[in-house]
């Protein structure tokens, strides 16, 4: 048996998600500048070295890559942050026919 409203008994419910949504950005917005800022230090360590393998076309991709990678990390780690937020504090369902908005009780 699916998610019934707890005021007209409806089974038409949806899930808002906005705590995975929210949580979703801000760790993709968070976890890309965290990348940038780390490729910087990273591309300031090689250029000291002497990075003559790649030059400045693998500094760049290497950039890109480390912002791209720590935007996904942080998009994966807010929205299971923003589940929990879903889960455990805001009303996550809505019921479609009557327009309340209601959290699932927990056992």
């Amino acid at each position: 048996m699916g998610i019934q409203c707890p005021v007209c008994h409806s089974q038409r419910v949806v899930a808002r998600e906005i705590g995975k949504k929210a949580g979703s950005l801000i760790g993709l917005t968070g976890g890309a500048a965290g990348g940038a800022v780390s490729t910087l230090e990273g591309a300031e360590v090689g250029a000291t070295v002497g990075v003559a393998v790649a030059g400045p076309p693998g500094m760049m991709l290497g950039s890109l890559a480390g912002a791209m990678i720590g935007a996904l990390i942080g998009s994966i780690a807010g929205a299971q942050l923003g589940t929990l937020v879903d889960d455990k504090i805001l009303d996550n369902y809505r019921c479609l026919a009557c327009g309340v908005t209601f959290n699932q009780p927990h056992p």
